[in-house]
């Protein structure tokens, strides 16, 4: 299963992070000059949640931001009491 979002779709995106040095030009320096270009992940939040799909209780790989949207519908807590044991 991947790391990715039933409801938006979102997953693992590709990026770089750019080391620079220097002094910026509007700072009285000569300006940045760019030192190293490395690749990095963007990952989403992703939750595990107990949801209700297709009228059945099951977990799913979530997004906060669905959740936050109001995507995910939770199911009822049980009512749960367990029978008096006689002996």
């Amino acid at each position: 299963m991947s790391r990715e979002c039933y409801f938006t779709g979102k997953k693992t995106k590709a990026g770089q992070s750019i080391a620079r040095r220097g002094k910026a030009k509007y700072l009285g320096g000569v300006g940045k000059k760019t030192t190293g270009i490395t690749k990095r992940k963007f990952k989403p939040n992703i939750q595990k949640v107990r949801a209700i799909v297709d009228g059945k209780v099951c977990r799913i790989k979530v997004s906060a931001k669905a959740i936050r949207m109001g995507l995910v519908q939770k199911p009822v807590k049980r009512n749960y009491k367990p029978a008096d044991s006689e002996n």
